[in-house]
C-alpha cells in the first residue's frame, strides 16, 4: 500500500471517531464515567471512539503497532506505530464545553510522519506529512508571523496531572502573562497545537503532556513552520511532556521565560 494511504487511513479513522462523538455528546451520564487518577476522566465514549479507530486502521494495516490512552501500549518500535488520543478533551467533552477533538499520528522509526486532528464541532481536519506541509481542511498553513512578544496571544493548559508543579508553573504563567498580549486555556493540548499550526495563537506550551496528545499536533506545527522543543530546548517534548512550541520569534523567547523558572527543578 502506497505512503499516501496512510493519510487516507488517518482522516477516514479520525472522521468515524468524530461522528461517533457528536452522536453522543450530551449523552453520557455519571455511571459512564471512570476517575484514571485525580482529575482525569475515562468515559465510555473514549472507549468506543478507541475501538472505532483501531479497527478503522487495522482494516488497512494488520501488521502494525499501536499506542493509545486507553487499551494499547505497544512497546517503542522501529517499525511503524500509531499514536492515537480518542478524544482529547474529555473533561470538556463531559460537561458540553465545546473543545475537543481527535488525534492520530504516524510514527516510523521513532520519528512522527504524519499527523491528523479533528475538530467534529467545527468539522476542521489539520493534516501533516513530512515534507509536505500542513493543512486544514485541505488549505495550507502556516505558523503565525507574529514579530512582538508583548502582541502574541498565548495558550497552554493547567498542570491537573501534575499538581506538585502548580507553584512553579503559575510563577510562569504570571511571567508570561505581563509579556504579552493574553493567554488562553481551552483544555485540549491537540486542540491547542492545530490553532498553533494556523496561526490562531502563536505559541504554546504545557507541562506533564503523554504522547498522545501532542504527537499529531507537534508535526503539524512543524510542517506549518514552528519550532516545538521540550523545556530545555531539546526533542525530548515526545518523552518528558514538558512542551514549548511557536513561531520562530515566540518560541525563543517563550523557551527563555521557562527556562528561567523551570531550571534546575525539570530536567528532560
Amino acid at each position: 500500500m502506497k505512503k499516501r494511504a496512510f493519510l487516507e487511513t488517518a482522516v477516514k479513522a479520525a472522521r468515524l471517531a468524530g461522528d461517533y462523538l457528536l452522536d453522543n455528546l450530551g449523552k453520557v451520564s455519571k455511571k459512564d464515567i471512570t476517575l484514571k487518577q485525580a482529575s482525569d476522566f475515562v468515559t465510555r465514549v473514549d472507549k468506543k471512539s478507541e475501538e472505532i479507530i483501531l479497527s478503522s486502521i487495522k482494516k488497512d494495516f494488520p501488521d502494525h503497532m499501536f499506542l493509545t490512552e486507553e487499551s494499547v501500549h505497544d512497546s517503542d518500535t522501529e517499525h511503524y506505530r500509531w499514536i492515537i488520543d480518542p478524544l482529547d478533551g474529555t473533561t470538556n467533552y463531559i460537561h458540553l464545553y465545546p473543545v475537543f477533538s481527535v488525534s492520530i499520528a504516524l510514527q516510523y522509526r521513532r520519528e512522527i510522519i504524519l499527523g491528523v486532528i479533528y475538530e467534529p464541532l467545527r468539522d476542521e481536519l489539520s493534516s501533516a506529512e513530512k515534507g509536505k506541509g500542513a493543512f486544514r481542511n485541505r488549505q495550507r498553513i502556516r505558523v503565525s508571523s507574529s514579530g512582538s512578544f508583548r502582541d502574541c496571544l498565548i495558550s497552554t493548559g493547567f498542570p491537573f496531572r501534575n499538581k506538585e508543579m502548580i507553584d512553579p508553573y503559575l510563577k510562569l504563567f504570571k511571567n508570561v502573562l505581563l509579556k504579552v498580549s493574553d493567554l488562553r486555556r481551552a483544555g485540549s493540548a491537540a486542540m491547542d497545537l492545530a490553532n498553533l499550526a494556523c496561526g490562531r495563537c502563536d505559541a504554546f506550551f504545557e507541562i506533564g503532556l503523554s504522547p498522545w496528545d501532542i504527537a499529531a499536533g507537534a508535526i503539524l506545527v512543524n510542517e506549518a513552520g514552528g519550532i516545538i522543543t521540550d523545556f530545555n530546548g531539546g526533542h525530548a517534548f515526545l518523552q518528558s511532556g514538558n512542551i514549548v512550541a511557536g513561531n520562530p520569534m515566540t518560541h525563543k523567547k517563550l523557551l527563555r521565560e521557562v527556562k528561567n523558572v523551570f531550571r534546575g527543578i525539570i530536567e528532560e
